[in-house]
């Protein structure tokens, strides 16, 4: 099987396919696109996926879009040595509702502080044709640029976005509990696992890890899926935040 992925270090989506890729050993080409410069939003990889974000799956010839369904994909056709999927029927449904509340709250949200805090620096330095022009020419997050405009989101939509994280550890926290853990439905790490791990790595990475300190399941989980094989191949130097952004260096040195 050949595999090509089509992706961003720093982006989280991404992070999830290189973990259930490593985890599984595929051998992939990785073809590595530069977000900010816009890579994303030429002819050439719209033709591959027309929404034009990151990560785009080329399997033998057929292009498979969206990280959620990329790694459903990939653990549908190759569920050795590590299967992420649950059996029963039961357990599937239950991991599949945690991965449709991770992309609609804490995948969601950490975009929020990961603009305010990471990138704002550069669209503030853009004039406001500029910003307009790059906000307009991206197909799913038009309005979440223009939203947050080149002064950032305001404080409000900042208080927001981290009170939808500190609700998604009290479900990731329920959910480890019922299922008795050590991951989201127990023994075994699954999608939902993987599915929410870049958001809760891009908050430690934005140094907001502080933010369950108190929840000592969640700081176990944390730790498990940061000790599994496939994760440091899969954060290889350059897919953190503060490894690209001095400024964010800088911040993360001071509050140490």
């Amino acid at each position: 099987m050949a595999f090509t992925l089509y992706n961003a270090p720093q982006s989280t989506c991404s992070q999830r396919v290189r973990f259930v890729l490593n985890a599984k050993h595929l051998a992939f080409t990785e073809e590595k696109l530069d977000l900010l410069a816009g890579d994303q939003l030429k002819p050439a990889y719209l033709k591959l996926n027309p929404n034009g974000v990151v990560p785009t799956l080329d399997h033998d010839g057929n292009i498979v879009i969206d990280s959620s369904v990329i790694i459903e994909y990939l653990d549908e056709i190759a569920p050795e040595p590590e299967r992420f999927t649950p059996r029963a029927p039961a357990a599937r449904a239950r991991m599949r509702a945690l991965m449709r509340f991770i992309d609609e709250m804490p995948a969601a949200a950490v975009r929020v502080p990961t603009f305010n805090l990471a990138f704002l620096p550069r669209f503030a330095a853009m004039s406001e044709e500029e910003f307009l022009a790059f906000a307009e020419s991206k197909p799913l997050r038009k309005e979440f640029m223009l939203a947050m405009g080149r002064k950032g989101f305001p404080e409000k939509d900042m208080d927001a976005a981290l009170d939808r994280m500190k609700r998604s550890y009290a479900r990731m926290d329920a959910a480890i509990t019922e299922s008795g853990g050590p991951w989201l439905l127990g023994k075994y790490i699954t999608l939902a696992d993987i599915s929410v791990m870049p958001a809760i790595v891009r908050m430690a990475d934005l140094g907001l890890a502080t933010m369950w300190k108190d929840i000592p399941r969640l700081q176990r989980w944390y730790e498990a899926i940061r000790a599994h094989p496939a994760f440091t191949p899969t954060y290889y130097y350059g897919s953190l935040l503060t490894e690209r952004f001095p400024h964010l260096r800088e911040q993360a040195k001071a509050n140490s």
